[in-house]
């Protein structure tokens, strides 16, 4: 028999704060959270859902160097940004804070403090890159030097973003430090270890015997781990930001910020409920769920569970773990370093009081099973194909038609026939599965239920064409339209937890002061007598303008990624300076130039090169209009021997360099010479 809880507590994973949040955050963790913990409190039951900024690591600090402000500055400035557009999103914490509070130091502070205490570390020295110049031990990140797989020379101590590889500190050709740019040594160093080993029996029996209803990605990820065998982890590192350890003789150490930041849901329940937080992480009646994207999986399912059992004293371990995949962008994995991404902030900009069409589509597309895409195209059909003609256009003539016939009263229905008790038990039916669905953390196929509902609506309307009936039967349309506004009622219900935004206003137009759960599926939601209010739409088209802005911004965004990424090529092999000075170069005025037919890449070049005229053609026909070159003056090869192409006799060879992107540019002299100078 399933387990009945008195209590839900909901954390969901503490987003960096050197940076916005993005579509593929909203997608994996706090979108499904709050849809979670919506339905909770519409059910009525005692839930609270944790969230805030993970305001410590290297990350952060890499970015306060690169703007030249102090840690403090870059948490500050994004944890406003984060909170205020989750805020704006509708995304319902009843508490989002920060682990750069005082409690949360605190909290992380004294949870090392007795794990040290009780001996569940192990010490353990080791060599670590360091600076000899800043006179500091160097994170991964603040190594630089050359992949050895890729040949990049922008690689990082813990991967190479050129080509994606993993490396560790000691895999770079010629390391040296981002502080500095000095040569990176190897000294010693000791920090303290969880050894994830002593508990991997417990891991084991806890989630591979006791959880197996855990969706397949999560509790695959935590199968490889396990039967690969747990090994320590460091919990502590050479570092100047973050919660500093308390231990004596630990100074410039902090605490991991792995080990510090799941230790943040704890110091944030506190913070929101300093006299009965307890009640929340410790009561085997309180149920604990963690929403986090499959990146944080092991350490919300291996490592945080153990550092629990270390500690003891009554914490409850989590009863589920709802990870989801990844959601590309446009085909492309989103990146934060490449400004690849759709960021809430810009989006609640770009699209003003558009909400509930993000939270449709990124539900609609969920990544809850595999990686998946979201696409402007996709968020432009589903808002205009569905949300538009299918809930908006149902909600809207079921009002409209309600103020038409009965001057927006509620009619009081007649006998229901047929087709109005098939309406009702359609709903009935789409109202279980989408609970059922809920329950099991499918928010996908429960949307999909939700929208079932607006779909039984239009196809009753469709079916029972009020308008038409009117002419013959009013007493008849009392039913249908009674019927259509218990639909819509049913709407509000089941899509609160989706579509908040949209809920409210409905709710507004039907004259509720408020739903509960339990009412799903009834049929005498609104009340007849009731008078409602005047018609609005609910969402409004998205036209192709709005779209096709935001896939320009992309491929500027691209566009830009392939000119910062641009490498030279390496240097060709040295030549004599004899053999060079046997090249004449010269700079010749264009005097005509034209493409050549049949040639899409083709221009033929009339030169006066100051001895007379010569003809060149040339290669460059997909980045310049030949009346752009016409009076340039060109640096050209002059004694290459004739050659033809296209039938046309080339006498040289024009000088072009090529850019980032491929497009090439010509060679020009940067102030008036006469036609035949040499390039000396």
């Amino acid at each position: 028999m399933e387990k009945k809880f008195k209590r839900t507590l909901i954390t969901t994973a503490l987003p960096y704060a050197n940076g916005p949040v993005h579509i593929g955050h909203l997608a994996g963790v706090y979108v499904p959270a709050d849809i979670y913990a919506r339905y909770k409190r519409l059910k009525g039951e005692d839930v609270i859902m944790i969230g805030g900024s993970d305001e410590h690591g290297v990350p952060i600090t890499l970015r306060a160097r690169k703007e030249g402000i102090t840690p403090q500055e870059v948490v500050d400035r994004y944890h406003a940004i984060i909170k205020d557009s989750m805020e704006e999103l509708g995304i319902s914490f009843d508490i989002y804070s920060r682990t750069t509070s005082s409690i949360h130091h605190d909290t992380a502070s004294e949870f090392f403090r007795r794990l040290y205490d009780k001996g569940e570390f192990v010490e353990k020295t080791s060599m670590q890159p360091y600076d000899e110049t800043a006179g500091e031990f160097l994170a991964d990140r603040y190594v630089v030097g050359t992949c050895p797989h890729c040949g990049s020379d922008r690689a990082y101590g813990d991967q190479c973003e050129a080509c994606g590889t993993s490396l560790n500190a000691t895999d770079l050709i010629n390391p040296r430090s981002a502080l500095t740019d000095s040569p990176v040594t190897m000294r010693e160093t000791s920090h303290w270890f969880l050894p994830l080993d002593k508990w991997e029996d417990k891991l084991r029996h806890w989630i591979l015997d006791g959880h197996k209803e855990w969706k397949t990605n999560v509790y695959g990820q935590c199968k490889s781990w396990i039967d690969l065998g747990l090994q320590p982890r460091a919990v502590s590192r050479d570092l100047k930001w973050g919660v500093p350890v308390p231990v004596e003789g630990a100074e410039g150490k902090v605490l991991y910020v792995w080990f510090d930041a799941p230790i943040g849901y704890i110091s944030n329940t506190k913070e929101l409920l300093p006299d009965t937080w307890e009640k929340y992480w410790k009561d085997p009646e309180t149920r604990i769920i963690n929403f986090i994207g499959k990146d944080n999986i092991v350490f919300h399912c291996i490592v945080f569970p153990a550092m629990l059992m270390a500690y003891g004293d009554g914490f409850q371990l989590p009863d589920n773990v709802p990870a989801n995949e990844f959601l590309n962008l446009e085909g492309d994995k989103i990146s934060t370093s490449r400004n690849w991404a759709v960021w809430l902030h810009e989006y609640l900009r770009d699209f003003p009081g558009k909400q509930d069409v993000l939270r449709y589509v990124l539900t609609a597309n969920a990544p809850e099973t595999k990686d998946n895409d979201f696409t402007w195209s996709d968020f432009q059909a589903r808002n205009n194909n569905e949300l538009v003609a299918v809930l908006g256009n149902f909600v809207n003539r079921a009002v409209v038609l309600t103020h038409k016939y009965f001057n927006g009263v509620v009619p009081a229905p007649g006998e229901l026939q047929g087709v109005d008790n098939d309406a009702f038990a359609a709903i009935r039916q789409s109202s279980a599965s989408l609970e059922d669905n809920l329950e099991n953390f499918h928010f996908r196929e429960a949307l999909k239920d939700a929208m079932e509902i607006a779909r039984i609506g239009n196809r009753y309307l469709q079916e029972t064409e009020p308008w038409k009936v009117a002419k013959t039967d009013m007493e008849r349309v009392r039913t249908i339209l009674y019927v259509a506004l218990q639909i819509c009622g049913n709407i509000v219900v089941a899509f609160e937890p989706f579509l908040p935004f949209m809920a409210a206003k409905l709710r507004g137009m039907l004259s509720l002061d408020k739903v509960e759960w339990d009412e799903l599926g009834h049929e005498d939601i609104v009340p007849f007598g009731t008078e409602i209010g005047q018609p609005e739409l609910l969402f409004e088209k998205i036209d192709d303008e709005a779209v096709n802005a935001q896939l320009q911004r992309l491929a500027d965004i691209k566009e830009q990624n392939r000119i910062n990424n641009f490498q030279a090529t390496p240097q060709a092999p040295d030549v004599d300076f004899d053999t060079f000075m046997k090249a004449d170069l010269r700079v010749g005025t264009v005097l005509e130039c034209e493409k050549v037919p049949k040639a899409d890449k083709l221009l033929r070049f009339l030169i006066d090169d100051g001895l007379g005229k010569r003809t060149i053609v040339s290669g460059i026909a997909k980045y310049y209009k030949p009346e752009e070159l016409v009076g340039k003056q060109v640096v050209f090869i002059a004694n290459l021997p004739p050659r033809k192409l296209r039938g046309i006799t080339s006498q040289g060879m024009i000088l072009s360099a090529e850019n980032a992107d491929g497009s090439l540019s010509v060679i020009t002299a940067s102030s008036p010479v006469v036609p035949g100078a040499q390039v000396k």
